[in-house]
């Protein structure tokens, strides 16, 4: 209806447009006056005029000063009669030029016949538009089922995307390397017996590129590339996704070799028979159809479904059977090497100052995903143009880095002195504690201006990257994490809110370790089992495998790691009580301190000094 609407308005805009450019046309520069006979017959007696033009019944008149003016004249008699009959003098008449000017033919027509033709034009442009856009809602409703996947085309080499735009990630792609082969000479595996695989499933958390690799894949093989969404799928009409799925699986056996890539499958992909709908809604439906098509190709067909997903434990078992998703490609968040190759990607195009180093941005980031380091550098450019430089410094880039972590500095934040001053102690204790400990991540930064919801932060980064946390990590954690809480009651003999984010890490941490680690007395096991249930919300639901007393028990356990992790810092900054002083002061003057003036101030703590009783 709206479409109907906009183009009734386009007619009737230019419509009006075409009257304007007419009426624009025939109007003169400067109107003429309308005068009677008997003036014109007076005028010609005082040779004021030059010529008479008659077109028709209409006099066009222009006088001796060039000025213009009209008149009418009877239709039933010749302009020599009428005036005659109001007593014009014969020889001034000879004085005028007279001139007859007859109609052209398509003029003539025009003004005869548009005012009766324009109705029906308007009338019939109308009708001709409501048919069209019947007929465009008549062909959308027959191309509903098809499929919305969008194809990218190995000739096309500005969107072709090879292993060599990709970095790191080297076992996922000595794994699909195979997979190019199977597409580049599928006839050397058949005659040798061996099926191509049918499916490819890559999982991995956000950001890790999986996208980037399955399109790496179709450029490195040089086959079409067929790309969708599994939410595209579905939709309110019970069928469509499973033809949608259908003509998706004919394009690519007509276009074979090729890929088809289904992002986000765990969209259409859901275990069945779980939570509403039972097993005949509109998802199932889409799932069944994918289930059949990947089935039902034949040995020859040369169409390999690439499929990405987050979320692998909700998927249905069907999917995951051998036959359709043969291979399962982990990808992992890169490290170290793997990032400072990433960051090298990144900065290609980009004007670098020669003095920064890639090696240490790739230190300080250590969790970050190959997105995170592409929004990382993106960040570094236009904090670069902000501040009116022609290179991107390492300035910029560290920055960035707090800028991902925790949002953008708050400057303009009105601190009081009093909360000032808090937040540096609160702080100075994260950052002393953690300095003090053996195994705690040595710190990079502390920092006492506001970034997102923080009043302060201090950046503790690990040296070299860790798969694995040790028990005596998660204890010198705690205590760090404890440490801005204690420093509080120890200064001021009081607390505040700004601890809250810190408890809830510490109580997340310490449970863990205790239900899901085996890291305390209860012993080597694990407590509960939890699952996420969306509905109405995300919930999550645990499943407990364990009885009231034993929850007891989890719950006293909990609390014991947290109140001697908090005795733990409360003793530290006890024992440097003038060193927490000093970092509090020079935070107060200066709000950020880098790790080389950090440590000038702390000084190396030697691992004698960090009792072994203390530990748990």
């Amino acid at each position: 209806m709206e479409k109907i609407l906009k183009n009734l308005f386009t007619i009737i805009l230019l419509f009006l447009l075409l009257s304007g450019i007419i009426i624009l046309y025939q109007s003169p520069d400067k109107k003429p006056t309308n005068i009677s006979l008997s003036e014109l017959v007076t005028e010609i007696n005082q040779d004021k005029v030059k010529t008479i033009t008659i077109q028709n019944n209409i006099l066009d008149i222009e006088l001796q000063d060039g000025s213009k003016q009209k008149a009418s004249k009877e239709s039933e008699s010749s302009l020599t009669e009428t005036l005659a009959n109001y007593g014009i003098d014969k020889e001034k008449v000879k004085n005028v030029s007279i001139a007859v000017k007859e109609d052209s033919g398509w003029s003539f027509w025009l003004s005869a016949i548009l005012p009766f033709l324009l109705p029906f034009l308007l009338i019939g442009a109308f009708i001709w538009f409501m048919l069209r856009q019947a007929q465009r809602g008549n062909a959308q409703a027959l191309s509903f089922g098809t499929s919305r996947a969008r194809m990218i085309d190995p000739k096309d080499k500005k969107k072709r995307t090879t292993f060599a735009d990709i970095a790191g990630a080297q076992e996922t792609k000595t794994e699909l390397e195979e997979i190019v082969d199977f597409l580049k000479h599928p006839k050397k595996f058949l005659s040798m017996g061996a099926k191509i695989p049918k499916g490819v499933l890559l999982l991995g958390p956000p950001g890790t590129g999986k996208t980037l690799m399955a399109k790496a894949v179709a450029g490195e093989a040089g086959v079409p590339f067929f790309n969708i969404s599994g939410s595209e799928f579905v939709e309110m009409f019970v069928g469509v996704g499973a033809s949608r799925v259908r003509d998706l699986f004919k394009q690519a056996k007509k276009n074979a070799p090729s890929i088809v890539f289904i992002d986000e499958i765990d969209a259409v992909g859901r275990h069945r028979g779980s939570g509403l709908g039972g097993g005949h809604d509109e998802r199932e439906q889409t799932l069944n159809q994918i289930l059949v098509e990947m089935d039902g190709f034949e040995t020859d067909t040369s169409v390999i479904v690439i499929a990405a997903t987050n979320r692998p434990d909700v998927l249905d078992p069907a999917l995951l059977r051998p036959g359709r998703f043969d291979r399962r490609v982990t990808m992992d968040l890169p490290d170290i090497n793997e990032r400072e190759q990433i960051l090298v990607i990144h900065t290609k195009n980009k004007p670098i100052e020669k003095s920064v180093s890639l090696r240490v941005i790739a230190e300080r980031t250590p969790g970050f995903s190959g997105a995170d380091l592409a929004n990382l550098v993106n960040e570094g450019a236009i904090l670069a143009t902000r501040r009116n430089k022609k290179t991107i410094d390492m300035p910029e880039l560290t920055e960035s880095i707090e800028k991902v972590i925790l949002g953008p500095e708050r400057r303009s934040r009105v601190i009081n002195k009093k909360e000032k001053e808090i937040i540096a102690y609160h702080e100075g204790g994260h950052a002393l504690v953690g300095a003090s400990l053996l195994y705690a991540d040595p710190v990079q930064k502390v920092s006492i201006i506001s970034r997102g919801h923080a009043g302060g932060y201090t950046l503790a980064v690990p040296s070299e990257d860790k798969s694995l946390h040790s028990h005596n990590y998660f204890l010198d954690e705690l205590a760090m994490l404890l440490g801005g809480y204690a420093s509080e009651k120890l200064i001021f003999n009081d607390t505040t809110t700004g601890p809250s984010s810190d408890l809830e890490r510490a109580t997340h941490m310490a449970r863990n370790m205790v239900t899901r680690y085996g890291m305390s007395r209860l012993g080597a096991r694990t407590f509960g089992k939890k699952e996420e249930m969306i509905f109405l919300g995300r919930e999550t639901h645990e499943d407990r495998d364990y009885s009231e007393k034993t929850a007891q028990d989890i719950d006293g356990e909990v609390s014991l790691l947290i109140n001697t992790a908090f005795e733990r810092a409360t003793k530290i900054l006890n024992e440097r009580r003038l060193v927490l002083d000093t970092l509090a002061h020079t935070l107060l003057e200066k709000e950020t301190l880098e790790k080389d003036e950090f440590d000038a101030i702390v000084g190396e703590i030697p691992a004698e000094k960090v009792p072994k009783e203390e530990r748990i």
